[in-house]
């Protein structure tokens, strides 16, 4: 449990209707924040908990410290009381196609006459524009907004191993609520906030888009090594083991060279700076190939260690289950819905060296809309009525 004793959004009420990664990530940090987050699902449950594969994670991922409540939104008493819900509301968020909220009544139109304080924020693929329309996925967006060229070999254009726009579109979601909520101290009145996929990579790319510009040329795949420095690289050593090393400055250049031995290097006054090192790659890489390759990762690790320089051994993700800096506070402790315990990893944020952990365990697959309408101030009367109607399945 957190032991920060006031939670920065403590009090915020926030309705969530969404799915996959990109609004409940949204969703996840205003909730780690404190946020009192309802997630509406379908009354067969969020299709999100039945994906294999890839997307197996999604859902017991981003959806611990909220509540759920399974809603048939579609008919008449459903949408009467999720209006009820929204209607004390500070923020609702969504993720569904373009469209698809205002034919249920739950568009922002409809919704900020109800409750003219509510931050409506809609997770899209696209801002404005004329691809507004399109309906877009994290890997879509990758592909045209040039990260995957960025990542991938030549050629061969490769999405990033995580889904890294999903992620910060729902992360640019959430700083658009917070601003748009400081806004509403001074104006009393909320806004809508929409944040996307497509122009998400596009910000992310930026910097090769700059780079072009200064540079004069298109910046290649970040697989072909171009790199601003000398030692950018991954490193054998013996038995088959790899760590990166990053050299980034000629302080640090004076620092490796004493540290591993490298006295002529070291004397070379044309290698004092970083351009004349890049220059002369050909030279240095291989004298600290062949070393490194003699040398066993944890021996190498520890000289990294003591002598300050960034270094990183090559991890998988099961790796960092047992990474003892995750384990002093990074990781939280949870329970799948299967029932299984894990943990997994917090929001990284601290304030005042204290981290966010858990306050409510990811929704279970069954028996949680009952508690989320009592905690609501529905009475067992009304929520029994509500069963029996088949507007709301526990």
């Amino acid at each position: 449990m957190s032991t920060i004793k006031q939670l920065p959004l403590a009090g915020l009420k926030v309705i969530e209707f969404t799915h996959m990664v990109m609004g409940p990530a949204a969703g996840l940090i205003l909730a780690d924040l404190g946020a009192d987050v309802i997630k509406i699902e379908p009354l067969t449950g969020d299709n999100t908990r039945r994906l294999k594969g890839s997307g197996a994670g999604y859902f017991s991922m981003y959806n611990r410290n909220k509540k759920s409540l399974r809603l048939d939104i579609k008919s008449d008493k459903g949408l009467e009381l999720a209006l009820s819900l929204i209607e004390g509301a500070d923020v609702v968020l969504e993720n569904f196609r373009p469209g698809a909220m205002d034919k249920l009544g739950l568009g922002y139109k409809d919704l900020s006459a109800l409750n003219q304080k509510l931050i409506y924020c809609s997770l899209k693929g696209f801002l404005s524009g004329p691809y507004a329309h399109r309906t877009a996925l994290d890997e879509v967006t990758q592909m045209m907004g040039g990260l995957a060229y960025m990542t991938g070999l030549p050629g061969k254009p490769m999405r990033a191993g995580s889904s890294v726009i999903d992620i910060t579109g729902g992360m640019f979601g959430a700083i658009g609520v917070l601003a748009a909520l400081e806004e509403r101290h001074r104006t009393g009145r909320g806004k809508m906030v929409t944040s996307s996929l497509y122009e998400t990579t596009a910000f992310m790319v930026g910097q090769h888009m700059a780079q072009q510009m200064v540079t004069g040329e298109a910046p290649p795949p970040m697989s072909v090594r171009r790199s601003a420095w000398a030692i950018y690289d991954i490193f054998d050593c013996a038995n088959n083991e790899q760590v990166f090393l990053g050299v980034v400055s000629d302080t640090q250049w004076r620092v490796f060279c004493e540290a591993f031995g490298f006295t002529e290097f070291a004397a070379d006054k044309s290698l004092d700076a970083n351009n004349g090192r890049v220059a002369q790659r050909d030279k240095i890489l291989p004298e600290i190939i062949r070393l490194f390759s003699t040398m066993e990762k944890s021996e190498l690790m520890a000289k990294l260690e003591k002598s300050g320089l960034p270094f990183a051994p090559i991890n998988k993700p099961s790796d960092l289950f047992d990474d003892p800096h995750l384990n002093a506070g990074g990781l939280v402790n949870v329970t799948l819905p299967c029932g299984t315990k894990t943990k997994l990893p917090g929001l990284p944020l601290e304030m005042d060296n204290e981290r966010f952990t858990l306050r409510e365990d990811i929704p279970s697959d069954h028996g949680n809309s009952i508690a989320t309408l009592q905690k609501a101030g529905f009475d067992q009367a009304q929520i029994d009525k509500l069963i029996e109607l088949g507007v709301v399945r526990d």
